[in-house]
């Protein structure tokens, strides 16, 4: 639905862009939701565990910078984890004020699990659009992103 807003076409242009992207990732999240709690585990609880794979131990801190999570909304996540057995937290030898986060072996068991087929149901609902467009997404997304982080 285009918005009703009567201003100038600049902000028409804007708005009308901001709903469908906005459109997109609702109905993308809501499908990716869906399919992960077949494996029964949360975006949240995937992004955390999938970073840890790929990226390896880190700081609670770095962590959540990297999913951009607040610091009271990783704690909460990672109790979860912990409390499920795939994640471990430990305090830093070398700064007892920083609290490293790992994988478990159950966690790195869920993630090498879910990885693989949360990757083959992204690429097949991207599908939609070619190689090409994805390429064009992509970098529109990261060009805006960035000039959002900066200011």
């Amino acid at each position: 639905m285009p918005t009703r807003h009567k201003g100038s076409a600049r902000e028409t242009r804007a708005l009308n862009t901001f709903i469908k992207l906005t459109r997109a990732m609702e109905t993308l999240g809501g499908e990716l939701q869906r399919h992960l709690a077949s494996y029964e585990i949360t975006p949240s609880q995937l992004a955390v565990l999938e970073a840890l794979l790929h990226l390896g131990p880190m700081s609670q801190g770095e962590l959540g910078r990297k999913l951009l999570r607040s610091n009271p909304n990783m704690t909460a996540l990672l109790d979860n984890l912990e409390r499920n057995g795939w994640i471990a937290r430990e305090r830093s030898q070398e700064d007892r004020r920083v609290v490293v986060v790992s994988l478990s072996r159950e966690g790195q068991r869920v993630i090498e699990k879910v990885f693989p087929a949360h990757a083959s149901h992204i690429a097949a609902l991207m599908g939609v659009l070619s190689a090409e467009e994805q390429e064009q997404l992509g970098a529109l997304c990261k060009k805006l992103g960035l000039s959002l982080s900066r200011g």
